[in-house]
């Protein structure tokens, strides 16, 4: 990713360390396709590196099309990022499924696939408890911190079973900016390409 020069001024000085749990905010002029207007939900975060999730990137396909044994046609797949995006992953705020790790006050992270799948498929869980993804986000050992250090991203701590499963992808971006507050808020409202300020 490289700095946008358009933005560098409104987050220097920003002392907030990406963590497990943590979302970052992508800052409103970012010039990667990926992770345009993006908000990732960082699932790990040590010495090797940082695993995330984004969070607001729907994608064509639902689970079905691509596990033979889903019947239900309402699980949405998002476009973790774009890291194999062969794989699956997914979250959610159901912390009786065994093995699932949490992440942050009611949002949880995988944990025994079938299990959840059986809740799923008898309609002892809700759908909208659960967020699948096409593959995910990494950034190798200091690479997040570079990163950040070039004002690529917003890191905060404000994140809520609310935001990630109840608020629609294409205002996700904007509401988490806005519920921050002061000049985040005022970022939120920036227009997608700034010649047209």
């Amino acid at each position: 990713m490289h700095k946008s020069n358009a933005m560098t001024y409104y987050h220097e000085g920003n002392t907030r360390e990406p963590a497990k749990g943590k979302i970052l905010i992508s800052e409103p002029f970012l010039p990667d396709p990926n992770f345009t207007r993006t908000v990732v939900l960082i699932c790990e975060h040590n010495e090797e590196g940082t695993f995330g999730l984004v969070l607001n990137k729907p994608s064509l396909l639902h689970l079905k099309d691509v596990m033979e044994n889903i019947s239900r046609k309402d699980h949405l797949l998002y476009i973790g990022g774009p890291v194999q995006q062969d794989t699956l992953h997914y979250i959610h705020r159901r912390g009786d499924i065994d093995g699932a790790i949490a992440i942050a006050p009611g949002i949880f992270w995988g944990g025994n696939f079938e299990k959840m799948l059986l809740l799923l498929e008898s309609g002892q869980a809700d759908p909208k408890d659960f967020q699948f993804f096409l593959g995910y986000s990494g950034w190798g050992k200091t690479q997040l911190l570079d990163e950040l250090a070039q004002n690529s991203w917003i890191v905060s701590d404000i994140v809520t079973p609310r935001q990630i499963f109840e608020t629609a992808a294409d205002s996700l971006w904007k509401q988490v900016l806005s519920e921050m507050g002061g000049k985040f808020k005022m970022f939120s409202n920036y227009p997608l390409d700034p010649r047209s300020n």
